[in-house]
């Protein structure tokens, strides 16, 4: 699926994942491929991006906000204050405070 984490800056992240956690406002949900439309808010938290083809060399991190898992490469982090998501038709937009 398609992922984009936008802010009221920039694009920090817009790839192809193989899945996503988000910090709901109550509770961790996941998203995987092919998932159910959906459109949510965000609580304060930690979006868990896996990308299991890719290490954390392979993207470009513009916004330095981006960070790899220390236990798992292939787990990318993004700390966040909260925000709305949306997915529909495999891809995932965050739009993150």
């Amino acid at each position: 699926m398609h992922l984009q984490i936008i802010t009221p800056e920039f694009v920090v992240f817009d790839a192809v994942v193989d899945a996503v956690t988000l910090p709901g406002k109550d509770g961790e949900f996941q998203l995987l491929n092919n998932h159910a439309p959906i459109v949510a808010t965000l609580g304060e938290g930690t979006i868990k991006i896996y990308v299991h083809t890719k290490t954390f060399e392979d993207f470009d991190n513009i916004s330095g906000k981006v960070y790899s898992s220390p236990s798992n490469e292939s787990t990318l982090l993004l700390d966040i204050k909260g925000g709305t998501i949306e997915m529909n038709n495999n891809k995932v937009i965050v739009l993150a405070n």
